[in-house]
């Protein structure tokens, strides 16, 4: 091979492109005509489904606000489409893309040190993993949230083994891992669910820590002293923004709305959000006047996908539960990035998935810790 033949190469395989000739672009040109032959009409077919599945939903929360009963057909009953046709092919004069150059999520790390910089907050950990139990079985107990609830909940999202700190993708020590999102706690809150709960419930919280001042002495009523006024500033740093999820997940990528996801690690406002996490989907459902007691299952419904629509898969009576599919209560993209949504196509199905996973990580030894805690 030629000096020159040597540094095209060279060249092509620095630039990330890919080498193409005349058959091949041929051959490429016959596959996009294939896969657009059968894509095209999938879209189609998928784009009016998902329209539907929007139009239904707007159309039960407009009989909900009239008091109407909800009934089956209210609900898209069939499946979505599903895309079986060959994979759309690689153009072969398309530049490689360069690598993702995405930003790593903030850890546990990163909001202790925000919350040093930009508040001057050290969060008081619990001595034990045992400490933290208590504290939260303690403040969901007086919430009115049951064993069975808290249990098989924290069962449910750490794992059955998680600690007061395991954040989302970082469950278990590996090789690779990383953290997947901010959720973290026992009830895997988010930054923008704890800048929403000290957005919404600063005086309740403020109030919590009035209680422990007023019944602490020496050096433990100054550190909550100072705490105190530590939360107040995050709550007033919360509240500059509309009380909007939108606006508060702006703020939870800010440093200062990292810092304030450090508070639950702490054992004595931590329990509170974990806790207050979970009142705020119970409550929800009282509001709309549902009152049955809500199984573990049916609470973590509403915690993962939203008070709206796990309200909506919740007070479905139990016949309609077998023939309505899960998709809809997801958007589109969201649905098909779901692959337990996906095969747990209905709701009676979904609820079941989710009770099996709960009534197998009960059995470990942290979820067997919180029940004692109780």
């Amino acid at each position: 091979m030629s000096w020159i033949s040597v540094a095209l190469l060279a060249a092509t395989l620095s630039s990330g492109s890919v080498a193409q000739t005349p058959q091949a672009m041929a051959e490429y040109r016959r596959k996009l005509a294939e896969y657009n032959a059968v894509r095209q009409p999938f879209d189609e077919k998928a784009s009016a489904y998902w329209t539907s599945i929007s139009d239904k939903r707007r159309a039960r929360n407009a009989k909900r606000r009239s008091g109407e009963t909800i009934v089956a057909e209210d609900y898209v009953l069939t499946q979505p489409p599903v895309y079986s046709g060959p994979p759309k092919p690689i153009d072969p004069s398309a530049p490689a893309r360069p690598p993702s150059e995405r930003k790593p999520l903030p850890v546990v790390a990163d909001f202790l040190s925000n919350a040093q910089e930009h508040f001057q907050f050290a969060p008081r950990k619990p001595a034990a993993e045992i400490e933290y139990k208590r504290a939260y079985a303690q403040v969901a107990s007086s919430f009115g949230l049951t064993k069975d609830q808290a249990v098989r909940i924290y069962s449910f999202e750490s794992g059955g083994n998680g600690k007061y700190d395991v954040q989302a993708g970082l469950e278990s020590p590996r090789p690779g891992a990383r953290a997947i999102s901010t959720a973290l706690g026992y009830n895997q809150l988010l930054t923008t669910n704890t800048i929403d709960l000290l957005a919404e419930h600063g005086g309740l919280i403020l109030k919590s820590l009035g209680e422990k001042i007023r019944q602490a002495s020496g050096p433990q009523r100054a550190a909550l002293e100072r705490k105190t006024a530590i939360v107040q500033q995050m709550i007033a740093f919360c509240k500059t923004v509309p009380n909007e999820w939108s606006a508060h997940e702006k703020l939870g990528v800010t440093p200062r709305g990292i810092a304030v996801h450090a508070l639950n690690l702490d054992v004595d406002v931590g329990p509170l959000l974990q806790t207050l996490k979970l009142m705020d989907s119970v409550n929800f459902a009282r509001r709309k006047g549902y009152t049955a007691p809500l199984t573990a299952a049916e609470l973590e419904m509403m915690n993962l996908t939203g008070d709206g629509n796990g309200f909506d898969m919740v007070s479905m009576p139990q016949a309609m539960r077998t023939v309505v599919p899960t998709s809809n209560f997801f958007q589109r993209n969201g649905y098909e990035r779901n692959p337990v949504a996906i095969r747990n196509n209905t709701v009676a199905k979904l609820l079941a998935a989710t009770d099996a996973r709960m009534d197998n990580q009960v059995n470990l030894q942290g979820a067997k810790d919180m029940a004692s805690a109780f």
